[in-house]
């Protein structure tokens, strides 16, 4: 009867312990009173310069789709550089296994040897 007693009490002990340990328990939550923060709240330097950026619709980085061109001389493919010479790849067809290189001087849109389409250097600052 003892043993009974003494398991009994021992297990409302415990429970006991149990009950107290988890109402102490620090509760962490993932926002702040105003809510979760937006990613312009939170981002800093380089990543809110570039977040500022897209909104004004610049794209500093590259991060957008590039525009497509004609590649004739009057709609020339656009590439842009900080120097004034730029290494290009042309896929000249689209099921090419080759890519013709050349280089590509700031100035007049200069052709593909291969296919003919032109492409012309812009010189652009970077973004920081």
């Amino acid at each position: 009867m003892a043993t009974q007693f003494l398991i009994r009490t021992s297990y409302k002990a415990v429970r006991l312990a149990a009950a107290n340990h988890l109402s102490r328990t620090p509760v962490r939550v993932m926002c702040t009173a105003k809510g979760i923060p937006t990613n312009e709240e939170q981002a800093t330097g380089l990543e809110l310069r570039a977040l500022l950026a897209q909104k004004k619709g610049k794209d500093p980085y590259s991060i957008f789709r590039p525009k497509e061109y004609a590649g004739t001389s009057e709609d020339p493919h656009i590439v842009p550089s900080i120097g004034d010479k730029r290494l290009v790849g042309c896929l000249c067809e689209e099921d090419n296994t080759a890519i013709v290189w050349f280089w590509l001087h700031e100035g007049n849109p200069e052709r593909c040897p291969s296919c003919g389409s032109h492409y012309k250097l812009i010189h652009q600052e970077l973004p920081h």
